[in-house]
């Protein structure tokens, strides 16, 4: 603890208290802040983890049967039937306030690319862009390939909302560490360092003030005797 250096008046003993209470009442709504979004992050962790679970195993079994496909499959008709896609992936991205930290709230969706119309995929690119969970049509031929590549693209497609959520979530999460890192910072400098040298200096005042006060009054008391003393002679 340190004391400030100001100057031991009343003036200033009114502002360091004033100073005081908003930063007791500052420090306690940062507390609070803190301890909201360390609940939040252990809910946004916590579904993390159990969604990249997830996604490891639909991503496994996916990456199996493409391995499998491939052992069967030559590279170029492999490489030929992947190359292309009749979907593409559209992003509406928005801003959630979570205890003052504005985290991304993305809607994803697949929508046909420019060139195929609802005779190709089902439905019409002006349309409201699909979900990927509705059935895919693939973009190759089946003549010159394998059951395998149709399961590894159909898991492919059917875990890309999972994949696409892993990544909100992963960005929710690391914008919540960042601000709980820094609210964490500002609660200890509030709490080690400005409230107690604010105390501090305000006790230091108060010891001032009241010892130039019984200064005052024994300089009182002494004048008093020395003009009663001369009122006697």
């Amino acid at each position: 603890m340190a004391r400030l250096n100001v100057s031991p008046t009343r003036m200033v003993l009114q502002d360091l208290t004033r100073r005081l209470a908003t930063a007791k009442r500052g420090h306690k709504l940062l507390k609070d802040k803190q301890d909201e979004l360390m609940r939040n992050f252990i809910v946004a962790i916590r579904k993390n983890m159990t969604l990249r679970d997830q996604v490891e195993e639909a991503l496994s079994k996916s990456f199996k049967d493409f391995m499998l496909a491939s052992a069967v499959m030559s590279p170029e008709r492999l490489e030929q039937a992947v190359s292309f896609s009749k979907f593409q992936v559209v992003a509406a991205v928005e801003k959630e306030n979570m205890m003052s930290v504005h985290v991304p709230s993305i809607r994803f969706h697949q929508q046909a690319l420019p060139g195929f119309g609802p005779d190709e995929t089902g439905e019409d690119p002006g349309q409201t862009p699909a979900s990927s969970s509705q059935p895919m049509s693939q973009s190759y031929g089946y003549a010159q390939t394998t059951v395998d590549l149709d399961e590894a693209i159909s898991s492919l497609h059917a875990t890309m909302d999972m994949l696409l959520e892993l990544a909100e979530l992963e960005k929710v999460c690391q914008l919540l560490a960042a601000d709980i890192e820094s609210t964490r910072r500002r609660v200890n400098a509030l709490e080690y360092r400005t409230i107690p040298n604010l105390e501090e200096t305000i006790t230091y005042i108060r010891m001032k003030l009241d010892e130039n006060e019984r200064a005052t009054i024994t300089r009182l008391m002494k004048v008093k005797d020395m003009i009663s003393e001369e009122g006697a002679l």
